[in-house]
C-alpha cells in the first residue's frame, strides 16, 4: 500500500514537467545561411538561438566545429578551415540538429587562383574568363598577313614590310602594352614561301614565333589566324586537296606552338563567306544553308585537328568564326557551335558599320556607294548598341563568349575627332557588353606609330584606356 501511494505521488509531481516538455515548442533558429573562406582558411562564428539542446558536426576534416560561448538561448560555435592546398575549389556542410530537427548549413573554400604563364595551361579557366583578361585587343595588322606576287620572295622580312610597316622589333610589342593593350591578334599569311607539299616557310614560322614569345611576354593574350588565304580555304568543304592544305597547316601550327599555354588562342580563318552561293540580297533559305554550312564545316575541322594534336592544344582556348564574320550571324540558327570536347570555344566577329563610314573613305566610290564624312547621329549610336546589346543577349548572357576580332573605320578625309569618336563608341560598346574588342590597327593610316612606339593622338589612348574602368569585370 505504502509503495502504491509512493508511486502514485511521484507520478503527480512528474505529470507537469512533461506537459510543459510536450506542450512547449522547440525552436531553433540559425542565423548563417552559408561561409565562405578563402584559400588560406580562417575561422568564423555560427551563431544559434535555440530553446533546446542543439549539436553541430562538420562533414569534412579540414573543417573543425568547436564550442565557443552559450547562454540559455543562444549557442556559438566557432568554425575553423585548414588552408586549402589544392587546385579545387572544397565544399563541407555543416549539420545542425536538434530533437526533431535538421539543417544544412554549406562551407565554401576558394583555392588560390591558378598559376598564370607563358607555358601554362589553367584547367579552372573558362573561356569567358580568358576573355576577361584580354581586356582591350588590338591587331598587328598588315604585317605578317601582307601578300602579293610581287614582293620580292628573297626574304620572309620583304613580306612583313610589304604594306608599310617597319620590321616588327621587342620595342614595338612593348609600346602596344605600355599603352595598356591586354591582348594582340596576330594574323598570318602562311603561304608566303610555302613548299608545293603545303610545309610552312622555316623562317615564316620562326618569325611568328618570335614576334608571339614578345606578346607573351609583356603579358598579352594572343591570337595566331589564318589570313588572307581565303580563295583556297573557301574551297576546303568541297575540295579534297585543299582540305589537306588546311589539314596540313594546321597540323604544323598545332604541332609548333604546342608547348605554350592558354594565353595563346588560334583562330582559323579570317572572314571566309560564300558570296556566289548566298547573300542576304541574294539566295534562297536553302542557299544560305548550304553556304553557312560550308562555314559550320571548316570550324569543326579545325577543332578537331587542333584539338587531336595533343600536349596543350587539347585544353586551348579557340577561336571559331561566323559566316563573313558578320555580328548578327553569331545567334543566326544556322550558325553551328562545333562539338568540342574540351568545350573551350569563343565565337568571333567583326564591326565594321555602317560600311559607308567604317570601310570607305570620305567620298570614296566603292562601285556600291560612296563614302560618308562623319558618324555619330543618334540614329547610328543607337545601330551600334543594338547590334553589341544582341551579341550579349543571344551569345554572351547564353553562356557563348564573343571576341570582336576587328572593327576600325577608315580615316582617309575625315578628321580624327569624328575617327576617335568612332572607334571610342564602338570599343566601349563591346566591351560594356561582356566581349573582347580588338581595334584593327595598321601602319600609317593606322592610330600607332611603330617607330615611335607611341599612340598618335594622345586623346585616343586616354579615352580608349578609361572604359575598363568604367565596367570592372571579374577575373582569374
Amino acid at each position: 500500500m505504502k509503495t502504491l501511494l509512493s508511486y502514485m505521488i511521484m507520478l503527480m509531481l512528474l505529470l507537469p514537467a512533461c506537459s510543459d516538455s510536450e506542450g512547449e515548442k522547440i525552436s531553433v533558429n540559425i542565423k548563417q545561411t552559408s561561409f565562405k573562406f578563402e584559400k588560406e582558411g580562417g575561422s568564423d562564428i555560427l551563431e544559434i538561438l535555440s530553446n533546446t539542446d542543439v549539436t553541430v558536426r562538420s562533414t569534412e576534416t579540414w573543417c573543425k566545429v568547436t564550442d565557443h560561448t552559450s547562454s540559455s538561448t543562444t549557442r556559438q560555435y566557432k568554425i575553423t578551415v585548414e588552408s586549402n592546398p589544392s587546385q579545387e575549389i572544397r565544399h563541407a556542410k555543416l549539420i545542425v540538429t536538434a530533437t526533431g530537427f535538421e539543417e544544412q548549413i554549406p562551407v565554401e573554400q576558394a583555392t588560390a587562383p591558378e598559376e598564370k604563364g607563358k607555358y601554362i595551361v589553367r584547367k579552372n579557366l573558362t573561356t569567358q574568363e580568358l576573355v576577361n583578361e584580354m581586356g582591350l585587343g588590338i591587331n598587328l595588322g598588315n604585317t605578317l598577313d601582307a601578300v602579293g606576287d610581287w614582293i620580292n620572295p628573297s626574304s620572309i622580312l620583304n613580306y612583313e614590310q610589304a604594306w608599310g610597316s617597319p620590321v616588327i622589333t621587342k620595342e614595338i610589342i612593348e609600346g602596344y602594352a605600355k599603352a595598356g593593350y591586354s591582348s594582340m591578334r596576330i594574323p598570318v599569311s602562311w603561304s608566303n614561301l610555302m613548299s608545293a607539299d603545303y610545309t610552312i616557310h622555316p623562317d615564316l614560322m620562326d618569325r611568328a614565333e618570335t614576334i608571339l614569345n614578345w606578346v607573351l611576354d609583356y603579358g598579352m593574350v594572343a591570337i595566331i589566324n589564318v589570313h588572307h588565304e581565303n580563295d583556297w580555304v573557301k574551297k576546303v568543304p568541297t575540295d579534297a586537296e585543299a582540305k589537306k592544305k588546311f589539314t596540313s597547316v594546321w597540323e604544323q601550327i598545332s604541332k609548333r606552338f604546342e608547348k605554350y599555354g592558354d594565353l595563346l588562342m588560334f583562330e582559323p580563318m579570317n572572314e571566309i563567306g560564300y558570296d556566289e552561293i548566298w547573300t542576304p540580297w541574294n539566295g534562297s533559305q536553302a542557299n544560305k544553308a548550304k553556304a553557312f554550312g560550308y562555314v559550320n564545316e571548316l570550324n569543326q575541322l579545325f577543332v578537331d585537328i587542333v584539338r587531336s594534336s595533343g600536349g596543350n592544344n587539347a585544353k586551348r582556348h579557340l577561336l571559331v568564326e561566323v559566316y563573313n564574320t558578320g555580328d548578327s550571324y553569331a545567334y543566326d540558327p544556322l550558325t553551328k557551335i562545333p562539338t568540342d570536347p574540351a568545350n573551350r570555344l569563343a565565337l568571333t566577329v567583326h564591326y565594321y558599320a555602317p560600311a559607308l563610314f567604317a570601310i570607305l573613305g570620305n567620298g570614296e566610290d566603292g562601285g556600291w556607294g560612296i563614302g560618308v564624312p562623319s558618324w555619330g547621329t543618334a540614329e547610328e549610336i543607337k545601330e551600334l548598341n543594338d547590334a553589341m546589346e544582341a551579341l550579349k543577349k543571344n551569345c554572351v548572357d547564353k553562356g557563348i563568349p564573343v571576341i570582336v576580332g576587328e572593327y576600325a573605320c577608315s580615316s582617309k578625309d575625315r578628321t580624327q575627332e569624328v575617327v576617335r569618336l568612332y572607334c571610342v563608341s564602338v570599343t566601349e560598346a563591346i566591351y560594356k557588353n561582356g566581349m573582347c574588342p580588338m581595334f584593327w590597327d595598321v601602319p600609317g593610316a593606322g592610330q600607332y606609330d611603330r617607330l615611335t612606339y607611341k599612340f598618335k593622338d594622345p586623346i585616343f589612348l586616354k579615352e580608349m584606356m578609361a572604359i575598363p574602368a568604367k565596367y570592372p569585370r571579374n577575373k582569374k
